[in-house]
């Protein structure tokens, strides 16, 4: 028997389902169909199961109600052919009371939705069926769900792949530079730190600032506060700017002491956070030596006064040392008169010397004014200089040892006469309470003529030997000597070819010699 188009009602254009109904009985195909009139479905029939197999592969049920008992293929085999063709499709099988057996298989092997038992109740029939077709479109729905979700999800998985490899480049980007920025702030030689305002403690710091702090670079960031850190302090330092820097959200300089030495601090806050950048910078052999080059200043204006002076003074002592000599001459004189111009006449040829020694000294040197001259002279003018400043002190004794006749050296005697200055200065600020001997002497050793001055002050230290012709060094007071240092006597001596030999004992006083070189033509004179 062929199968029978349902009936729908003529303003339904879309049936709410496929059924296919399957018996070998064509009564019992027409009383289901019947019953299942009402709901509306679009029902196939086939009265056996070879019919209904071609008519699942072209109709394609979505819910399929089979007999158990047809000829030929049974019911059990039929649903698990129809599991096969169509997987989704709900199955639904008719069983009498006598089937027990049959209910079993068909549940281990076409897994099947529901029984209905003969004879049926129509309302329950109805029931099952629609809740057949409801749990069709609920599977439908949910492989839709499905395949959805599978979609999403390696939609997902592409955007997650991208994702972590932006994530990935951008923290490389980021560790990059936080590479980059730590090897720039490690290479500033300026200790630099980032200070949390509220307590002081360090958070960040470059390799110069852990070197200050005699830490290693790995402590930081710490709770430890700045000025325990990096000066052992209990308290914040006197003149630290970061209070006023985070109150004026303004940046802010102050000078801290420390152990001898002397830094500026300067505080930048960050805009809307509680750190403070800090910076600090060791100006110590910066503001000595600015002291220096005012002490030098002062001496180059002292030096120009003393010419000036000197000029002054050689015409009225030229008149004095004449109208000595011209009295002296005049007959009648008593011996107590000449004896009293002698006196007169000597003490004007002593202050002409001193005046021509100090314009000497106050000479600018030029290299035109480089000739070859006497050294021991040169040696005594400095010494006529110094003797007028040892009146201030009685205790201190200055021996000459000055040798005739050595050969002639090349080179500024002004500038020489300096190196001897300072070194007779830097011998009577050695001696312990102003009271001692000084000594100059004038030799030759070799192809080289030499002047020395020694003293019986305290000596000098072994570790500040290598450092005592520095620029910057100094054991001295502040306001002490001539301003010259050694430093530059050093270089005056080099400028002229020469060099300098130290002997010192602590406690036993210190002999400077500086070694001048002969001219040549003049070294093979007898």
């Amino acid at each position: 028997m062929g199968p029978l188009a349902a009936h729908r009602p003529e303003a339904d254009t879309s049936p709410r389902g496929r059924l296919l109904l399957v018996d070998d009985e064509e009564n019992i195909l027409k009383s289901i169909r019947r019953v299942l009139r009402r709901g509306d479905w679009d029902i196939e029939t086939a009265t056996d199961a070879e019919q209904a197999l071609r008519t699942v592969e072209a109709f394609r049920p979505e819910v399929v109600i089979s007999d158990f008992r047809m000829p030929g293929m049974n019911g059990v085999e039929f649903l698990t052919r129809v599991k096969q063709q169509e997987p989704r499709a709900q199955r639904i099988m008719l069983t009498g009371q006598a089937d027990q057996q049959a209910i079993e298989e068909a549940i281990n092997r076409s897994e099947i939705f529901r029984f209905i038992s003969k004879p049926w109740n129509d309302s329950h029939l109805v029931l099952t069926v629609k809740s057949a077709f409801e749990q069709y479109a609920l599977q439908a729905e949910n492989e839709r769900l499905y395949r959805v979700t599978q979609a999403q999800n390696a939609e997902l998985k592409v955007l997650n792949a991208d994702l972590e490899e932006r994530v990935a480049q951008r923290t490389r980007m980021l560790s990059q530079a936080k590479r980059e920025w730590e090897l720039s702030f490690d290479c500033m030689e300026t200790p630099l730190c980032v200070v949390r305002g509220r307590d002081f403690a360090v958070r960040r710091a470059n390799l110069a600032y852990a070197h200050v702090a005699g830490r290693s670079i790995e402590q930081i960031p710490s709770d430890v506060a700045c000025y325990r850190y990096l000066f052992d302090r209990d308290e914040p330092c006197v003149g630290c700017p970061l209070p006023a820097a985070m109150e004026s959200g303004k940046g802010a300089r102050g000078e801290v002491q420390q152990g001898g030495r002397t830094y500026v601090v300067a505080a930048y806050p960050m805009a809307g956070d509680e750190r403070v950048v800090c910076t600090y910078r060791d100006v110590t052999e910066e503001q000595a030596m600015t002291r220096r080059l005012i002490e030098t200043e002062k001496m180059a204006a002292v030096g120009q006064l003393a010419g000036g002076v000197a000029h002054e003074i050689n015409n009225p002592l030229g008149g004095i040392l004449a109208f000595a000599q011209l009295m002296s001459r005049d007959a009648g004189r008593s011996d107590a008169d000449l004896e009293s111009l002698g006196l007169i006449e000597e003490s004007a040829l002593r202050c002409k010397r001193i005046v021509e020694s100090l314009l000497k000294f106050s000479r600018h040197s030029r290299v035109e004014d480089r000739r070859l001259f006497d050294l021991s002279r040169c040696v005594e003018d400095a010494a006529v200089l110094f003797r007028a400043q040892l009146k201030a002190t009685p205790r201190v004794e200055l021996s000459l040892g000055l040798k005739d006749g050595l050969p002639k050296v090349y080179g500024d005697p002004g500038t020489l006469a300096q190196v001897v200055l300072n070194l007779l200065q830097n011998g009577l600020q050695a001696l312990p309470n102003k009271e001692g001997r000084l000594k100059l002497e004038t030799g030759r050793e070799g192809d080289r003529s030499f002047f020395a001055v020694s003293d019986t002050g305290c000596g000098i230290e072994e570790k500040h030997l290598p450092r005592i012709f520095e620029p910057s060094f100094t054991t001295k007071p502040p306001g002490e000597g001539t301003g010259l240092g050694l430093s530059i006597a050093y270089r005056i001596v080099q400028d002229h070819g020469g060099s300098f030999h130290v002997d010192t004992q602590v406690g036993a006083g210190s002999r400077f010699t500086v070694f001048l070189p002969i001219p040549l033509q003049l070294e093979r004179l007898p």
